[in-house]
């Protein structure tokens, strides 16, 4: 009888290790052996499209768009933290096959690098502190103090303001802090970023002027003749079709996506 019971409970014991890994295995899912992976280059200082987290884990729109095409794609997504500045020469290198981080697509980024398909409608915007009432357009900005992020389209819309002196930052959060603190008179940066870091960011006493200053695309970035661009474009295709980008979308902007251009 003694025997019988032992063998019962090691028969018992070895189910509960055998249901202990399934659940390890279903909460921490090993990779696809078939699924091709996909080195992709990010700055996660870019808030709402790129944030680490405390736990060292990112999140955000960008984020949450580039592991949806994945999985339609059939990739696995192996995100690298870089500086944005030094993400085009990354990729003209080709040490990532991709980079997303609110990269906005131009001619010139066009001579040397390959973009998907547009995913994002974007533009610049001004942000002043509160109390500032001098600055209310482009024409305001002539002479004054701006700071912008290294190698951002603010950067080089920067470069039009007539006698404007420019500081440039690694991070939203550098110069917005810099504003407050009244080292210069206004940031030009992304309009969604700066709305969103104003809304849910101690960044209380600043404040967006005026409307737009530039309409613009956010596109995915690969190096010339990426064997991943079409996989990529029909991964945001299927999103775009089937409702997913819409519901990524409205969980980190709660609004309505506009209409996208194929190309």
């Amino acid at each position: 009888m003694k025997l019988f019971n032992l063998k019962w409970q090691q028969l018992i014991l070895s189910l509960g290790c055998l249901l202990l890994i399934i659940a390890c295995k279903n909460l921490y899912p090993t990779n696809n052996s078939d699924a091709i992976p996909l080195r992709v280059a990010t700055d996660p200082t870019f808030v709402p499209f790129e944030i680490q987290k405390a736990s060292g884990d990112l999140e955000g729109f960008d984020i949450d768009l580039m592991n949806a095409i994945a999985k339609v794609a059939g990739f696995a997504v192996q995100f690298e933290r870089l500086p944005f500045d030094g993400m085009i020469s990354t990729l003209q290198a080709k040490r990532v096959d991709a980079a997303i981080s609110g990269i906005t697509i131009t001619a010139e980024r066009l001579k040397t690098i390959a973009f998907s398909r547009p995913y994002f409608k974007a533009g610049l915007a001004i942000a002043v502190r509160e109390d500032n009432q001098n600055i209310r357009d482009f024409n305001s900005l002539k002479g004054k103090k701006i700071a912008v992020q290294i190698g951002s389209t603010g950067a080089d819309f920067a470069k039009t303001i007539p006698n404007a002196k420019i500081s440039t930052f690694n991070s939203g959060p550098e110069f917005f802090q810099d504003l407050l603190n009244g080292n210069v008179d206004a940031v030009v940066s992304d309009a969604f970023a700066t709305l969103y870091a104003i809304k849910n960011g101690n960044l209380k006493g600043i404040r967006v002027v005026a409307d737009l200053l530039t309409e613009e695309y956010y596109g995915i970035a690969t190096p010339k003749d990426s064997p991943h661009l079409d996989a990529i474009n029909k991964g945001i295709e299927t999103l775009l079709s089937n409702g997913i980008y819409k519901r990524i979308y409205q969980k980190w902007f709660n609004a309505e996506p506009p209409e996208l251009p194929n190309s």
